[in-house]
């Protein structure tokens, strides 16, 4: 069984820093991208950055230039580094990953178990 954990998050005052980590376990061939979004009570999941397999990547514009992005491939782990945190920052985050769990039926969307990260004084 294919599942993503997430590590990381919690509370920092403005101005600060957080780094996740996400990583995938169980069987499966392959992952291709992998992502951070993040939710807000009221709103739709949106997202804040992905990589590819290959390492190209892409930014919500919110966070361009405070957040990066970056994985392991041999760890089957991403992770997402958060500088310069705002209280607009503040959410539940997520992971996701495309991962080919059976070869033909092509990849699949795993998400993790989310965690909160709040900015406040």
């Amino acid at each position: 069984q294919v599942q993503l954990v997430e590590s990381g998050g919690g509370l920092v005052q403005p101005g600060g820093s957080l780094r996740f980590s996400c990583a995938a376990s169980g069987a499966f061939f392959s992952i291709n991208a992998m992502g951070w979004y993040r939710q807000t009570p009221g709103k739709e999941r949106e997202l804040v950055a992905v990589i590819s397999r290959s390492g190209s990547t892409t930014y919500a514009d919110s966070v361009k230039g405070r957040f990066t992005i970056s994985r392991v491939n041999a760890k089957n782990t991403v992770y997402l580094q958060m500088n310069s945190l705002k209280p607009e920052d503040t959410a539940v985050y997520y992971c996701k990953a495309e991962i080919l769990v059976y070869i033909g039926n092509g990849y699949s969307d795993y998400w993790g178990q989310g965690t909160p990260v709040t900015v406040s004084s």
